[in-house]
């Protein structure tokens, strides 16, 4: 028997048909329920079962319709919105998934796990499932984040940067990217112009740009962003005063008093991405712009990430409480909220005074591996430029002219050097070559000097192949 019978045929009763074929009538029967679940066969009381007739019809249609498809083809339907556009700007790549397993990972943006405060952040995770706890972890409440939570980062976290911020202020996202999204998407279209320090953030640019906004470069010195580089006409602009992306200059107040005139005198918005400013290792931290405001508001992204971990995806926007609300309603409809369990075991930790404890101890460990690398470098590769930096987790490095940075980062990676070239911060068609960051918040203190030293021989391997050309 097969589905070449009669349209609306009478299929043969499970008894007969199990006589027929030697085997069980309850494997007939199932079969038979089968059929009838998945539409090839329907019942007809008193009557028995037939072949559906409109599944015959929608199968002669196409002689491949039982044939395996493969699921990810890109069909036409697919096709405009897969296809990659021409203006396409450059992402970081990060090396492959086992970085750590590598000898020198100098990788930027991720954490050293032996430094994670593991235990303590498995009891807070315990901790956030009690009786007391249990209904904040565990509930779905799109219309409002954990309100420990909310309250420790007004009582504990945001006065750290001389910012004052009621509950009704914040949102949690999953992470600054998420914020700098929702910011993006509200805020900017087609006829935006965003402003952002260049070099800059890659992953901001293409957010912007995804939303259609127009993006212009505003310059960066030893001292941060220079005001008055912001092109006339911007809507928006994007800075990371604390330490510079990349190049971890710090913003000096001047010019923190001037961003915030021109803004308020052209009704642009300031977003200050804060991403590590407690990872500061000489002086006290300056004052967030959003501390200095006095008019039109900084939106403000704050973030657990550099200092816990990136993958646990949590961080948070300051902004005016209308504001927040919209934003709000949006993320509801993108990932709903941040997980409650992260959430409250993050809240309980900072009560509880073990988060502080554990950035101590963090930005400890990480100033002596920013002291140890400065030093390698100055040591093994005495004739680079280190821009100055006062904290962060990377150094800005730049090197000889002639030096292809992409080219050098594959050449050291073939000898478990991890660096990251740094010709994708720049806008621009035609981005200077000679930069790299070396990350020293991954990698194991005693693995600085010998992966220094070794770089250095690459970049003088490689100045010399260059050379030769």
């Amino acid at each position: 028997m097969s589905l070449q019978t009669p349209q609306g045929a009478k299929l043969p009763s499970s008894r007969q048909l199990a006589m027929e074929l030697g085997v069980s009538r309850n494997t007939v029967l199932a079969a038979y329920q089968e059929l009838i679940a998945e539409g090839f066969a329907e019942p007809r009381t008193k009557s028995g079962i037939f072949i559906n007739p409109e599944i015959l019809k929608q199968l002669s249609k196409t002689k491949n319709a039982l044939q395996p498809r493969t699921p990810n083809s890109d069909g036409p339907v697919f096709k405009v919105k897969l296809d990659t556009p021409s203006t396409h700007p450059p992402e970081i790549h990060k090396p492959y998934y086992d970085w750590h397993k590598l000898k020198y990972p100098f990788i930027c943006g991720q954490v050293n796990a032996k430094l994670f405060p593991s235990s303590t952040w498995i009891r807070y995770l315990s901790m956030a499932l009690d009786p007391a706890h249990r209904n904040y972890s565990l509930s779905d409440d799109p219309e409002h984040d954990d309100p420990l939570l909310i309250s420790t980062i007004c009582r504990r976290v945001l006065p750290s940067r001389g910012i004052k911020a009621d509950p009704s202020m914040i949102l949690v996202t999953m992470g600054t990217q998420e914020g700098l999204f929702l910011i993006s998407d509200l805020l900017f279209g087609d006829e935006s112009t965003v402003a952002m320090e260049n070099p800059g953030y890659p992953d901001a640019r293409h957010i912007f740009l995804r939303s259609k906004a127009n993006v212009v470069a505003a310059s960066v010195d030893d001292s941060g962003l220079i005001p008055e580089s912001i092109p006339m006409g911007t809507n928006a602009i994007y800075t990371t005063p604390s330490h510079q992306f990349p190049t971890n200059a710090t913003l000096s107040i001047s010019r923190r008093h001037r961003l915030l005139e021109m803004a308020n005198e052209s009704a642009m918005v300031v977003i200050e991405d804060d991403y590590d400013s407690e990872l500061r290792y000489v002086g006290r931290p300056t004052p967030a712009l959003a501390s200095l405001a006095t008019s039109e508001p900084v939106l403000y992204l704050g973030s657990f990430s550099k200092f816990l971990a990136p993958g646990l995806r949590l961080g948070f926007l300051v902004g005016p409480p209308s504001l927040i609300k919209i934003l709000r309603q949006r993320q509801r409809y993108i990932l709903r909220h941040p997980p409650g369990h992260l959430q409250r075991a993050l809240g309980l930790m900072i009560e509880q005074e073990a988060y502080a404890r554990h950035l101590r101890r963090y930005r400890s460990a990480l100033k002596k591996s920013w002291q140890l690398t400065t030093d390698s470098i100055q040591e093994h590769i005495p004739w680079v430029k280190i821009y100055s930096t006062a904290g962060g987790t990377s150094i800005w490095v730049e090197v000889d002219a002639s030096v292809d940075a992409e080219s050098l980062a594959s050449e050291a990676l073939n000898q478990e050097v991890v660096i990251e070239p740094g010709n994708v911060y720049f806008l621009g068609d035609n981005p200077p070559t000679n930069f790299i960051r070396i990350g020293f918040g991954a990698i194991d203190a005693n693995s600085i000097e010998p992966g220094i030293r070794l770089l250095g021989e690459i970049v003088n391997n490689h100045i010399g192949k260059m050379r030769c050309k």
